[in-house]
């Protein structure tokens, strides 16, 4: 724990606003409600007999767009910047001011109308970190149209499924993405991806990019820059059209475990009052300050907090198209702050770590006139204790390890700093938000003590903000998440929580492996591995073992600068771990490499190094960053003689 001062905690308002969310929710929502506006308020908070579990603000109406940008300009705050584009890979930089934003947005959804799109209609967007990708996802809120945004550079059969599912009408495009070593060409897998699906969209409107234009076809293809200027020459501009508070603002597809990725549903009501609602209380930001969300828009948290929550807030968002580290350095995300005056920066700890890895002594940090910037937030993956403890280190202010997941588009745990910040436990994702009802089941669905691990799951409702179904299926929705625990939503990761009420998630439930009968969470041999000197970052996953079931295996990668003997450190975690957790681990096999395989997001593809450590099947994951590392972790287990 960093701190643990009584007084933190009386000074905080969480448990009073905690247990007023469920002692009258219709009231506690339907203030929340007021933060933003309605072309019909809601009369009440909740209907439960509508939907698969109930739906939140069944009577009212609103356009997410006018909350977003409209609304700032006509309260005055036309000329304050809403955003700032930054890109290194591009070497080109944007302030867009909220007039600005208003009219590019009302233009682009002028030319998506004259394409045919009205309220309902799908479309896709297929782009990188431009503001363009903003103004697609603005313009589609603007007329009721249901965005999906799939990653830029997406495999082609991934792109093809995602078409057959959503049926979008539109697609919106760019010619091409850029890395810090590469050019990206979307159009062909753009292409190759219609050409696959049974859908084929009327049209695709295609931003292009100086770096890499791409060739169009004629009839369906139409130029980004020429359409939009013809359109604005002509006055063309598109009203904000309102919509009910439960119609789908977009939908997310997150992976599936039949191989048909998942279409989560956002509704447009309770998605606005929930992340209006976190900005404040959640992450202690006000309006017109600089949040930066250093994620992108093809994952969740781009959607919530780089596009709809700082811009629902009128805060300024800052839109990054590079790298925490090598666009230029490890001082990338310091650089950033200064220049922008950010007040609060939301990253994943695969960022953090890889910040660590390249700069472990924090020397750039001092480089850096951070004035201004008050908090660090990080989901996506488990926040291991070292590597916040050493950024609170480096950065002399509170670092937040907070839980989400996909499917509820807002955080289910974390450290509501702007009613009081709770004490920080290292490890911990801290305690739920209002609305979350949260257990730790076991295998019989029966409540667990505190301190003891089992599934995480939330009873029934869940708070606004959150997926009320899947797209086109209410079965396979409940089938996928309410069925495993009647009552609740399965969120398939397991954890604890203590005598404080705080949450520890130790992992996907998958991740629990049995070693000789004993259930152990690799996420606490990973806090192990993570908290030698030496460990930049880690993955522990459990590999088939005749005698015991399963066997654990770490896989860590070292600080730069190390000129240790690797097989000396491997011997010291394998001692750490029994010293530290106990010979029930049974952990002997530790194993540096040189990367982990991850997916763009950051997560470490743990399922995909099981399968390779286990000689089975596997195919290279859509979403992975680099798949030659994969063959990596294949030579480093031949080495030791696992796989096939």
């Amino acid at each position: 724990m960093a701190t643990d001062n009584n007084a933190t905690s009386a000074m905080s308002r969480y448990a009073s606003v905690h247990a007023a969310s469920f002692a009258d929710a219709e009231r506690f929502w339907l203030v929340a409600a007021e933060a933003i506006d309605w072309e019909v308020a809601p009369s009440r908070a909740f209907d439960r007999d509508a939907g698969t579990y109930g739906r939140w603000f069944p009577d009212g109406r609103l356009n997410i767009c006018h909350n977003a940008v409209d609304r700032h300009v006509a309260a005055g705050r036309g000329e304050q910047v809403a955003i700032l584009y930054d890109s290194p890979v591009a070497g080109e930089k944007r302030r867009i001011s909220y007039a600005a934003m208003r009219d590019a947005v009302a233009t682009l959804a002028g030319v998506l109308a004259d394409l045919g799109v009205e309220r309902g209609d799908r479309v896709v967007i297929y782009m990188p970190m431009v503001p363009e990708a903003l103004f697609a996802m603005l313009a589609c809120a603007r007329l009721g149209a249901v965005h999906s945004v799939v990653f830029g550079g997406f495999a082609a059969n991934e792109l093809a499924v995602r078409f057959s599912d959503a049926t979008p009408k539109v697609v919106l495009a760019a010619s091409c993405g850029i890395e810090p070593s590469r050019i990206v060409p979307y159009k062909p897998l753009l292409d190759a991806a219609i050409a696959a699906s049974a859908h084929k969209p009327d049209a695709c409107l295609i931003l292009q990019r100086p770096q890499r234009e791409a060739e169009l076809v004629p009839g369906r293809d139409h130029d980004w820059a020429e359409t939009v200027s013809a359109a604005r020459a002509a006055g063309r501009k598109a009203d904000c059209v309102a919509v009910s508070a439960t119609d789908p603002l977009y939908i997310l597809y997150t992976s599936g475990t039949t191989g048909k990725p998942k279409g989560v549903v956002r509704d447009t009501g309770g998605y606005g009052v929930a992340l209006a609602w976190s900005m404040g209380n959640l992450y202690d930001v006000k309006p017109g300050e600089v949040y930066f969300c250093a994620s992108d828009i093809g994952w969740v948290v781009g959607h919530s907090y780089i596009v709809y929550a700082p811009l629902l807030h009128g805060c300024t968002t800052v839109l990054y198209e590079g790298k925490p580290v090598g666009t230029p350095d490890a001082g990338a995300f310091w650089r950033l702050i200064q220049e922008y005056r950010v007040a609060c920066l939301f990253t994943a700890p695969t960022a953090l770590r890889a910040v660590k890895k390249e700069d472990p002594r924090a020397e750039l940090v001092g480089s850096y006139d951070l004035t201004g910037f008050r908090s660090l937030f990080l989901a996506g993956e488990r926040a291991d204790p070292d590597s916040v403890a050493w950024a609170e280190r480096a950065l002399n202010r509170p670092v937040i390890d907070h839980w989400w997941q996909t499917e509820t588009g807002w955080a289910i745990a974390g450290n509501p700093v702007g009613i009081g910040q709770l004490p920080v436990k290292h490890g911990s994702a801290c305690v739920p938000m209002p609305g979350y009802d949260l257990h730790v089941l076991d295998e019989a669905g029966k409540p667990l003590p505190a301190d003891t691990m089992g599934t995480i799951a939330l009873k029934l409702p869940l708070p606004p903000g959150c997926l009320p179904t899947l797209w086109g299926s209410d079965e396979r929705f409940r089938q996928s998440y309410l069925t495993t625990f009647p009552g609740y939503y399965d969120t398939s990761d397991a954890g604890i929580v203590d005598a404080d009420g705080y949450v520890t998630v130790l992992g996907r439930t998958d991740d629990i492996i049995n070693v000789a009968g004993h259930r152990l969470s690799t996420g606490g041999m990973e806090a192990v591995l993570a908290s030698h000197p030496d460990v930049a970052e880690c993955a522990v996953i459990g590999i088939r073992d005749a005698l015991k079931g399963e066997q654990p295996c770490g896989f860590v990668v070292l600080k730069s600068g190390v000129t240790r003997e690797p097989s000396e450190i491997e011997r010291e975690l394998v001692a750490s771990i029994r010293d530290r957790i106990g010979p029930v681990a049974a952990f002997k096999l530790a194993l540096t490499v040189a990367r982990l395989p991850k997916t763009r997001s950051g997560k470490i593809l743990r399922g995909t190094m099981k399968k390779i450590a286990d000689g089975e099947t596997w195919t290279t994951p859509p979403t992975i960053d680099d798949a030659a590392v994969l063959e990596e972790i294949g030579e480093s287990l031949k080495g030791r003689g696992i796989g096939g």
